[in-house]
């Protein structure tokens, strides 16, 4: 799949995925694209995590409530690390975007489907703390964002966007 094919297919996809596996070598590619993403100042605050032992994946799904992606047969956890990297300006959010992004249109380009869970695990009850603790988080790292990996078990729904003359336009703001 070309990359504007993988940009224009992507969706959020929440429903239900396939009891296939993922294969190691089909994450570490995912994973590989995360890491080549930009970073501000090269400081590479982003981590990445990939889960495939269904015990471990298993403990992960257990504290995510309410549930969320229950049958995705693997995940990539991404950790930040808040470091300042230029005129004391942290860029994390920035960089571990830039990664979740660039995973999300690997997964598509190579015929999975995923979804961003951020704020649903980085909320007041800190599901992500919990998830860190499980996977032997370090201190200095913040497990920002959970993202299942699988093959979905049905066809992905194309969101309703804006037109493209309401969100983008050439030398101006439009009057």
């Amino acid at each position: 799949m070309d990359i504007m094919d993988a940009i224009f297919n992507r969706r959020s996809y929440r429903g239900k995925f396939k009891d296939a596996p993922v294969p190691r070598e089909d994450l570490t590619k995912i994973l590989e694209a995360g890491l080549a993403a930009p970073s501000g100042c090269n400081k590479q605050t982003t981590s990445l995590i990939a889960v495939d032992d269904p015990e471990v994946l298993q403990k992960l799904k257990a504290v995510i409530d309410p549930p969320v992606a229950q049958t995705a047969p693997a995940a990539i956890c991404v950790l930040t690390q808040r470091i300042n990297a230029y005129r004391d300006r942290c860029f994390a959010i920035q960089d571990y975007s830039a990664a979740i992004e660039n995973m999300l249109l690997a997964i598509v380009s190579l015929g999975y489907q995923s979804c961003w869970y951020e704020g649903h695990i980085t909320d007041e009850d800190k599901i992500n703390e919990k998830m860190a603790k499980i996977l032997g988080v370090p201190e200095g790292y913040e497990l920002i964002c959970y993202l299942p990996v699988g093959i979905a078990e049905d066809e992905p729904k194309e969101p309703r966007k804006k037109a493209f003359d309401e969100r983008a336009w050439f030398n101006s703001f439009p009057n």
